[in-house]
């Protein structure tokens, strides 16, 4: 099982690990996953990312247009260091993974699950041929800070952090080396991805944790994920979905429909023909949780999708889930039902985010 260079850190605060994407990964700490889900509301959360994948490839504006014909985002007008959602999918548009695209001064980097790293990179490599330097980092940590005291935390150990606007990114120093900061993250509060070199990253988070911010397991993560409407892969989007089914049509550049990237043509058909399903939100009535693969029915017992993520939001205090319905099922108040242990529980289809997001849009986009 693998370990991130944080693994002892998560030991020495009481971390409850599992078994994540092949990595021993902290789910909870000592005060559970609603205390952590609320201090990253209310005040700031560090998670340990460190499994995911830090891609790097180096090219000039060849490797743009080479890069064009795999992903279906608009990468000649992306700016240097400004980062973007966008998906690596097949021929039928099934997304192999969704992924942050950055373009750094002398190529990109790119942020992959996990679990899909690895064939993500093999995928990746294969369409570039030899042509570019392409390399998956191992020498790098992730973590992300989030929540409304994150600014002025990480202000205090790397200045200058403040002046970045949501999705964009730059060059810092922590200890006279160089560290990358984008302003992004995955919980719907304002906050800061940091990629630091495993030499550092336990001294940098030991930092924050002296300054008042406090270490956040992968169980409060989903849960703030969730009730920010964001997709979790292998949930709620695999390579059987699109991105027009996964209501995810706005991370596909306009410009770009008509292209040739893998899946375009069906992108396109989807387009004009409309989809057979839709991810939507749903809130279920009373205290019931729906949780994966809990199958949706009409008020005629006809099953008409399932769910795909489920939980408790403790900052909506109420049951959330989000999951594939037929495309005549979506309108918002529109009344299902949810099989749960043998019983029909009603439910509404309802809009997303489930909360309302919190992302800093200054002025300026680039660090110092």
């Amino acid at each position: 099982m693998n370990k991130t260079a944080l693994y002892n850190l998560h030991k020495k605060f009481n971390a409850k690990f599992v078994s994540f994407a092949g990595y021993e990964m902290p789910i909870q700490y000592k005060d559970g996953i609603i205390a952590e889900h609320n201090l990253t509301r209310e005040k700031s959360g560090i998670f340990d990312v460190s499994h995911m994948g830090q891609l790097f490839i180096v090219g000039d504006d060849k490797l743009t247009d080479k890069l064009q014909d795999i992903f279906p985002t608009d990468l000649k007008n992306l700016s240097v260091n400004q980062s973007r959602y966008s998906f690596l999918m097949n021929e039928n548009a099934g997304i192999y993974d969704d992924l942050i695209i950055t373009k750094i001064s002398n190529g990109y980097m790119i942020i992959l699950n996990a679990a899909c790293k690895e064939k993500d990179f093999e995928i990746i490599k294969s369409k570039l041929g030899e042509d570019f330097k392409i390399s998956l980092s191992k020498d790098l940590s992730l973590v992300a800070v989030q929540g409304p005291d994150s600014k002025n935390l990480i202000e205090k150990i790397i200045p200058g952090v403040n002046k970045l606007k949501f999705m964009f990114g730059g060059d810092f120093k922590f200890n006279s080396n160089k560290i990358y900061v984008t302003r992004s993250g995955y919980t719907g509060e304002d906050g800061f991805e940091i990629s630091i070199n495993n030499n550092d990253v336990v001294e940098f988070v030991e930092t924050l944790i002296s300054l008042g911010s406090n270490l956040i397991g992968l169980g409060a993560r989903d849960t703030l994920r969730l009730e920010a409407g964001l997709c979790l892969y292998g949930n709620d989007i695999d390579e059987n979905t699109s991105p027009l089914e996964a209501n995810l049509k706005w991370a596909i550049s306009k410009n770009r429909i008509n292209s040739n990237f893998p899946g375009a043509k069906q992108i396109q058909r989807q387009i004009n023909e409309g989809v057979t399903k839709l991810r939507v939100g749903i809130k279920p009535e009373g205290k019931i949780i729906a949780r994966q693969s809990t199958k949706i029915f009409d008020e005629n017992n006809n099953q008409i999708g399932k769910i795909t993520s489920g939980s408790f939001g403790p900052s909506v205090k109420s049951p959330i889930a989000m999951g594939y319905v037929n495309n005549t099922y979506t309108k918002e108040n529109t009344k299902i039902f949810l099989e749960i242990r043998g019983k029909k529980v009603s439910a509404s289809v309802c809009k997303l985010p489930f909360y309302k997001k919190n992302y800093h849009k200054g002025d300026v986009n680039v660090g110092s």
